[in-house]
């Protein structure tokens, strides 16, 4: 019997072993969400990406960027206005929807509001019986596209705006917006308050705002520097953080000068509270206004794609300004411009490299097939790879079949269960070496990085660090044509270089001697050290080498790395020694410049940088003293010249009669190429070698 017992305790025990590793093998569960989670109305407006912002009012006719409310109603008189035309033009141009500023910060009203006397119809269009927003609306509705709104809460025309009064009559203002033009997908709010001097101000009451916002249309997203449906990102550039997490600290800051710093709105909050991704609205034209004068400067296709790399690409939506012209229709310069965009957008992304590619995982959650690495080249938005909880860091190896040549990479985080990548890199198998092609931090929605075109069968993804287990859902490849540009070399105050091109594709091969780079040369990867100066010269290739730069040469003498300007005592005025020529300081009153060096140095010599502007008010006669004790003064250049700076404003490198020994320099100014008391410096900097 008591055999048997152990018999079947031994049963029992293998029995539970096999169980426990039976149970442990196959729990695929799905990962826990991380953190807070984007709202269904949230994910799918990030899925739109892209769509089109419209400014149009009475300041399309004034050509100012802010009116201030005292404009007499009947400028605004478009005279062929066609709202159809806005919309098929959104619509062809691959965006998704249309927000209009149905009210700017002048106060004037693009529908005939029972709430002021600062609209349409007091306007000459239409006999004052037009409303912008119905013909738009039904428009955005006859397209398929999604409608939007904007609407100020600052109002320079309004009598009651500044008292309490006005907070109520706002929200009646957008209770009437919201309710009579059909669906809202964004209700788009700034913090403008009073901004001009002497400009009255109002305590905005932003809950019942979004109360109202809500119980009209509760699936619109809320914009504003601080959400709560999206945020802005920091610049009218169109340029997001390389980094920028979805998240955002929010409590205790508001809209406008309320709001948190314009870096962390470009990075969000890494463990920010509430889901607030990013928005990034720029303008096709320098202004958010139609203006007969920027006809001609309307941005290129390389300077869009480079926004859309910048905003799409790093887990932002992009709003794009399109502004009507005087007869209320989009000018032909923007919508050649829209089609020739979407044209590009079109022939880069729909070839799709990792097509039939096969993707091996160096860890896959349960070794289950539910969370294959497979998943990340199906179309199905909710098919994801993930690893088991536990594990934070992990690879992915692309193995296209063949080699193939490509320079874009889209990765996609599954945002439903939240952000959680920090941070990865790229790397290709180059012969029998894995080399790295890019880094990164956060992935977020979507992420496009760009590199120098690469030819390869193999890539590998490797997640570095996860806030939790990695869940992506989305790989792509694709072949970006490559476009040829000069480098760019720069060296800042501590002596660390850098190189780069306006365009990511070219490869960059630099020498330090002074010899003449080929594609022999080294590669450049990153920053490197030359405190003590020397000779870069720098050249770009595209296909594979066929196609060059001319060579870029720099001359760096010593980094001003020990650097100070001791007087005047003024702002900004380190900008003259922070080796950077294009930052520069406006010096009142033509007082002497006096610099520290940090050390005794042997000088040979001096050099200066204007303002690269013949307006600029640059020096052009001058006296330039050294000391070694900054008391007592010795004068190596007298009454000098820079001849014929005021036309070429160019570096300006002065070499002494003989070697002078010192530790401080004197600037002193005598004559300067314009008529004002404040003369420019960019740089000032020595001659030792």
């Amino acid at each position: 019997m008591k055999r048997i017992r152990t018999y079947q305790a031994g049963l029992l025990s293998l029995s539970l072993l096999l169980s426990g590793m039976f149970s442990s093998c196959t729990n695929d569960d799905p990962p826990k969400p991380y953190g807070v989670l984007p709202s269904a109305d949230q994910l799918e407006w990030q899925k739109m990406e892209y769509y089109m912002f419209i400014h149009f009012g009475p300041n399309t006719f004034t050509d100012v960027e802010w009116g201030n409310g005292k404009e007499d109603p009947k400028v605004f008189n478009p005279t062929d206005v066609d709202c159809r035309q806005w919309a098929a033009t959104a619509k062809a141009a691959g965006m998704k929807g249309i927000i209009l500023t149905a009210k700017h910060h002048d106060g004037f009203c693009l529908w005939p509001s029972e709430y002021s006397t600062h609209t349409v119809r007091e306007s000459l269009w239409k006999d004052g019986k037009g409303d912008l927003l119905k013909e738009l609306s039904e428009a955005c509705k006859e397209y398929g596209l999604k409608f939007g709104v904007y609407l100020s809460p600052w109002d320079q025309n309004h009598p009651a705006y500044g008292t309490p009064e006005y907070n109520q009559i706002f929200a009646n203002t957008l209770t009437e917006v919201l309710s009579n033009y059909g669906p809202i997908f964004e209700q788009w709010f700034d913090g403008a308050n009073g901004e001009h001097e002497g400009g009255k101000k109002q305590a905005y009451d932003w809950k019942m705002f979004h109360d109202v916002v809500y119980k009209n249309q509760p699936h619109a997203i809320i914009f504003s520097d601080v959400g709560p449906g999206c945020r802005w990102m920091g610049n009218e550039r169109g340029v997001a953080g390389e980094t920028n997490w979805s998240r955002l600290n929010i409590e205790g800051f508001g809209p406008g000068k309320a709001a948190p710093p314009t870096d962390t709105l470009n990075i969000g909050n890494v463990h920010g509270a509430a889901w607030v991704p990013a928005e990034t609205d720029v303008s096709i034209r320098p202004g958010w206004f139609f203006s007969p004068s920027t006809n001609d400067k309307v941005k290129s296709i390389d300077q869009l794609m480079d926004i859309y790399y910048t905003s799409v690409g790093r887990n932002s939506n992009l709003l794009l300004n399109v502004p009507p012209d005087r007869r209320g229709r989009i000018h032909a310069n923007d919508s050649t411009r829209l089609m020739e965009f979407h044209k590009e957008i079109e022939s880069i992304f729909s070839n799709d490299l990792s097509k039939g590619a096969t993707v091996k995982a160096s860890k896959t959650r349960a070794n289950s097939s539910k969370y294959a690495a497979s998943n990340l080249l199906d179309d199905n938005y909710d098919s994801y790879w993930t690893t088991d909880d536990d594990v934070l860091t992990a690879s992915l190896e692309i193995d296209l079949g063949q080699a193939k040549s490509f320079n874009r990479l889209v990765l996609q985080e599954y945002i439903p269960l939240g952000q959680r990548v920090a941070k990865f890199n790229v790397e290709y198998l180059n012969g029998d070496k894995w080399e790295e092609v890019a880094q990164a931090t956060t992935i977020g929605y979507k992420r496009i990085l760009r590199f120098p075109t690469i030819t390869t069968q193999k890539l590998r993804i490797n997640i570095q660090s996860s806030l939790a287990c990695p869940i992506l859902n989305k790989v792509g490849l694709f072949a970006a044509p490559e476009k040829l540009s000069s480098p760019v070399v720069m060296r800042n105050k501590e002596g660390v270089v850098s190189i780069a091109c306006a365009t990511p594709e070219p490869v960059i091969y630099y020498t330090t001697d002074g010899s003449e780079p080929t594609t022999s040369s080294k590669v450049y990867k990153g920053e490197f050290q030359l405190s003590e100066g020397g000779t870069i010269k720098a050249l770009a290739t595209i296909h594979e080498g066929k196609s060059k730069s001319e060579v870029v040469s720099v001359v760096y003498d010593i980094a001003p790395v020990l650097w100070s300007v001791v007087s005047p005592i003024a702002d900004n005025l380190s900008f003259i020694v922070d080796g950077n020529p294009n930052s520069y300081v406006a010096v009142k009153d033509n007082a002497p410049v006096v610099v520290d060096l940090g050390s005794k140095l042997n000088l040979k010599g001096f050099s200066y940088d204007p303002l690269k502007s013949e307006a600029a008010n640059n020096v052009y006669k001058y006296n330039l003293y050294t000391s070694l004790d900054g008391k007592t003064w010795t004068k190596v250049q007298s009454n000098a010249a820079f001849n014929n700076i005021k036309n070429n404003p160019i570096k300006q490198n002065v070499l002494f009669d003989k070697a002078v020994e010192a530790k401080f320099l004197k600037f002193e100014p005598l004559q300067t190429t314009a008529s004002s008391k404040d003369y420019i410096v960019a740089e000032l900097g020595v001659i030792t070698k």
